[in-house]
């Protein structure tokens, strides 16, 4: 199982992540693919060797075209502008000039106090995005995980401002910055294709953050909003060392969070903010490699919702629809309901990415009226199929191993059945004569 580990011991943003994973071994020139899908014109992408505190990294620097000048969009986040405005000043992520929106910038950007032109460029709709990716070259999956983040994005803006998202000017949203960072780190971390991604506790620094609606504590409003249940902590440098965009990309891809797991390391990456701190790199580490642990762990998500007045012969019909839409498990159990009716409890697991679906199915074949669900981890035991010869024909036995030693053995139902009926015998019968003759294999 290949595993990622990002180690957020000081922080993270979009830029950090994205170059931590080029340094791992993502190849410039495909994610310059990718991100020119886009339709894009006024921006470059460049990938530099820098020194954190005397470690080697990469940093990666979005450069966007201002007529026929062009500029470093993160650097550009070391000005201090002329202009009316107060700015988050961050360590790691991006800077741009907004009236009445949060600034978020690269708060690792080298502070200078001299003023310096503002540089002012278009900011896209939440529309004007999700139809952008729609037509990108990423995959369904990931134009799904890309859309989910920048929506996620603007309902964190709207709840903070208390406004509909329709109406929520979405400057930091869309600012080019962000677009590339989120849209770029969706392609990466699919491109790695890592069964398994786990995030460390996140140091989100510490201190005030200037905005345009004030001057708020470390980490910012934006930021909490979306880090969920992350663990977080702050130690170091006074700044802000968690962006939101940084925010965003981790728990929307996290499996999990907390130390590294028993793993292999094939390949390490530092990806550079653009601050260079006395004391401690300023960097994310991703370590890239194969777990160790001779189970096999995976994410997959339970969902369950309960009915008390649905036509029993529909269970059926319910469960092979699930079962074709991609479950792994689907039961039933007899629940006591409100007003003291009997009731069942309908139970799914399935890999997270089916959970629409199968939500869908749910809301469409039941009399349900709310569907809950959980993500949660599951560790299981290696499988396969091996057919065994028996007196009464071939039979199918699924074997479940751990660390290449078989702990379980069982034949096959469907196979057994059919043998039954051909030869007029016991269902039970045939189960005995297939393990009889699995037995007797081990034994030889």
């Amino acid at each position: 199982m290949r595993i990622l580990y990002f180690d957020c011991f000081n922080g993270a943003s979009g830029d950090m992540i994205l170059g931590a994973l080029l340094d791992a071994g993502l190849p410039l020139p495909a994610l310059r693919d990718a991100l020119g899908s886009l339709g894009l014109a006024e921006y470059e992408l460049a990938a530099d060797r820098v020194l954190r505190a005397g470690v080697s990294a990469t940093q990666f620097r979005l450069i966007e075209r201002a007529g026929t000048q062009s500029h470093d969009a993160h650097a550009h986040a070391a000005h201090s502008h002329a202009a009316p405005v107060h700015h988050h000043e961050h360590g790691h992520e991006h800077k741009h000039d907004h009236d009445h929106s949060h600034s978020h910038h690269d708060h690792d950007a080298p502070r200078t106090t001299h003023d310096a032109p503002s540089h002012h460029h278009p900011h896209r709709s939440l529309p004007d995005i999700l139809s952008l990716i729609e037509r990108s070259a990423l995959s369904a999956d990931g134009r799904r995980r890309a859309a989910t983040l920048f929506n996620r994005l603007a309902e964190a803006e709207a709840a903070i401002h208390q406004m509909p998202v329709e109406r929520v000017h979405l400057h930091e949203v869309g600012a080019l910055d962000s677009i590339i960072d989120i849209v770029g780190a969706v392609f990466a971390l699919e491109w790695f294709n890592a069964d398994r991604i786990v995030v460390s506790p996140i140091n989100v620094g510490g201190g005030m953050v200037h905005s345009a609606h004030g001057v708020f504590p470390v980490p910012a409003p934006a930021t909490v909003s979306l880090l969920g249940d992350a663990p977080i902590y702050s130690h170091g440098p006074r700044a802000e060392l968690l962006t939101p965009t940084g925010a965003l990309l981790l728990t929307g891809h996290a499996h999990a969070f907390g130390p590294l797991p028993a793993m292999r390391i094939g390949h390490v990456g530092y990806g550079a903010g653009y601050r260079d701190f006395a004391d401690t790199p300023n960097v994310l580490r991703v370590l890239v490699g194969e777990s160790s642990d001779p189970a096999t762990t995976e994410r997959i998500v339970e969902l369950t919702c309960e009915t008390d007045d649905m036509n029993p012969q529909i269970f059926g019909v319910l469960m092979d629809k699930l079962y074709e839409v991609g479950a792994l498990e689907v039961f039933y159990q007899a629940v006591q309901m409100k007003k003291n009716r009997p009731g069942t409890l309908v139970t799914v697991l399935a890999a997270p990415s089916q959970r629409d679906a199968l939500t869908s199915v749910l809301f469409r074949e039941t009399t349900t009226i709310g569907v809950r669900y959980q993500e949660m981890d599951r560790q299981r035991l290696d499988r396969e199929l091996v057919t065994i010869a028996t007196p009464l024909g071939a039979v199918r036995m699924k074997l479940a191993s751990r660390g290449g030693i078989v702990l379980n053995a069982a034949p096959e139902f469907e196979d057994c059945a059919r043998l039954a009926r051909e030869h007029g015998v016991p269902v039970k019968d045939v189960q005995a004569a297939a393990t009889k003759a699995w037995l007797d294999r081990q034994t030889h």
